[in-house]
């Protein structure tokens, strides 16, 4: 027992309880501002001849602007006082591109909002600071950081458990007379969920955001320039999916004979598309409306330009196999509640999707403003074009009330200060977005896959039980790595078959 209490007092005096709300804040600091930006670099309103580019983006110490117009660095003690917001000012670089020509000497870096910083990590004034000086600015030096002062009152974002990202779940459904493939397609910014459906006599649908009803499995396929014969040979590897997609060839609307084409064409995949999502419509709009679908909508973590179009149709292909191979008691289904099938999301990456969507309004507004001083003939300064209130409000909005981008309520609270256990546990809660209100009684069971992760025995009584949920006492988080490294690395091995 004694040995049992050596080993725990060891790793609580060598470890933080909350380092990994701080490892994910510093890795958004890092990378996320970046990655959330994406290929957003360039602003290009209607005017002739004018672009924005925007470039690197940088973060400066905590400070606020003062009733004079001067900006001072300030202590987390000072911003719960004056109930101010403890954060950091944005700058990035913008050069006008003026009929081509990149003015590099212009403007240079820009002002362009504030973000709040946690407290504790790399961009914290009291990071490095020995327990004295802790002290002597007024830091309790046992407070374990972790959270955000906004307009004075700490608060914390809670961890979001969700099913993983980018990753195939299929699992049977209506007592086993359909099987969906289900995958959570996200980038930065945005999150569509996508699902291949196969009925009891193997035909399939398929479902993604902005089509009004499911689109046929093999006219999509067509829509993205899969001949017949390259489907055939694809579900050859299995004989059941073969059967199916044999069926779906002979129910699908592209097999209608037509005396003067034969087979469907691309484009006429593409116009049938288009009718469900434009009905009414010019045929050439159909047509750029279901490119658009496909192209943004369908699997965006797999790209969003024509060339991904063919990954995706193999990545539907691979999902409909999926759903074969567990009808037919190929393979079992996924479980969906298993640990390996779920991300938990903490400070940084909420932080990222955040600020992903807060930088799409900044540049909707920066681009009406840019529109709107050269209708009246104006000269434009980045004084009047770039307004920082639009970057800082958004997100302080969200901070202040916890309300999320996904539409995600309770996602940032007022952190708990009853007592310092109190304190630590606040900071470790994980919650789960499903609804409260309904049963979900298999999500709400201890799974055996969360043990040494998820403490059996912490979890609040009545409607929120086995919904909210706390790391256990020795858990570690990992912050995530770079899925684009072992992308390129898996290419390089060439054509990588499926089982």
């Amino acid at each position: 027992m004694e040995e049992k209490n050596l080993l725990l007092a060891s790793y609580l005096n060598n470890s933080s309880l909350v380092q990994h709300q701080i490892d994910s804040f510093n890795r958004f600091l890092d990378n996320g501002i970046a990655k959330a930006m994406g290929n957003q670099n360039i602003i290009e309103p209607s005017v002739e001849g004018f672009a924005l580019k925007l470039g690197n983006v940088r973060i400066g110490s905590p400070s606020i602007i003062e009733a004079d117009s001067s900006r001072r660095n300030i202590m987390p003690n000072e911003a719960r006082l004056r109930n101010i917001t403890y954060g950091a000012p944005i700058y990035m670089e913008v050069v006008p591109v003026i009929r081509g020509i990149e003015k590099t000497a212009s403007y240079g870096e820009v002002y362009v909002g504030d973000i709040p910083i946690m407290i504790r990590s790399n961009a914290c004034h009291v990071k490095n600071m020995s327990r004295t000086q802790l002290i002597e600015n007024g830091e309790d030096p046992d407070d374990p950081g972790g959270y955000f002062i906004i307009k004075g009152v700490e608060r914390v974002l809670i961890g979001l458990d969700d099913v993983a990202s980018n990753r195939i779940i299929t699992t049977k459904e209506k007592k086993g007379t359909e099987v969906k493939s289900r995958v959570f397609s996200s980038t930065p910014g945005f999150r569509a969920r996508c699902v291949v459906k196969r009925t009891q006599n193997g035909a399939f649908t398929v479902d993604f955001p902005t089509i009004s009803r499911s689109a046929e499995f093999i006219l999509l396929l067509r829509a993205m320039g899969m001949d017949l014969e390259e489907i055939k040979e694809y579900s050859s590897s299995l004989l059941p999916f073969k059967n199916d997609i044999l069926l779906n060839m002979e129910l699908s609307v592209i097999n209608k004979e037509k005396p003067e084409t034969g087979v469907m064409t691309k484009q006429e995949a593409l116009l049938e598309l288009g009718k469900m999502a434009a009905p009414g419509q010019a045929k050439d709009y159909q047509i750029k409306r279901a490119e658009t679908q496909i192209d943004n909508y369908l699997l965006p973590h797999l790209g969003n330009d024509e060339k991904a179009r063919v990954q995706k149709a193999n990545y539907l292909l691979e999902m409909a196999k999926k759903s074969t191979a567990i009808a037919n008691k190929v393979v079992r289904q996924d479980d969906k509640d298993h640990y390996a099938n779920k991300r938990t999301r903490f400070a940084g990456e909420l932080m990222e999707e955040l600020f992903a969507y807060a930088f799409r309004f900044f540049l909707k507004e920066v681009k009406y403003q840019i529109e709107r001083m050269s209708a009246r003939g104006r000269r434009l300064s980045m004084q009047s074009i770039i307004s920082p209130d639009t970057l800082t409000e958004k997100i302080a909005y969200a901070m202040g009330t916890g309300t999320w981008v996904a539409g995600q309520t309770g996602v940032s609270q007022v952190l708990d200060r009853t007592n310092l256990i109190s304190t630590y546990a606040h900071l470790r809660r994980v919650k789960s977005p499903l609804a409260k209100k309904h049963p979900h009684f298999r999500a709400r069971d201890v799974h055996g896959t969360q043990w040494g992760k998820i403490c059996p025995a912490e979890s609040p009584e009545g409607q929120e039980v086995g919904l909210t949920k706390y790391l256990a006492l020795m858990s570690k988080v990992t912050i995530g790595a770079d899925e684009a490294i072992t992308e390129k690395e898996l290419r390089k091995l060439g054509d990588i078959k499926s089982l």
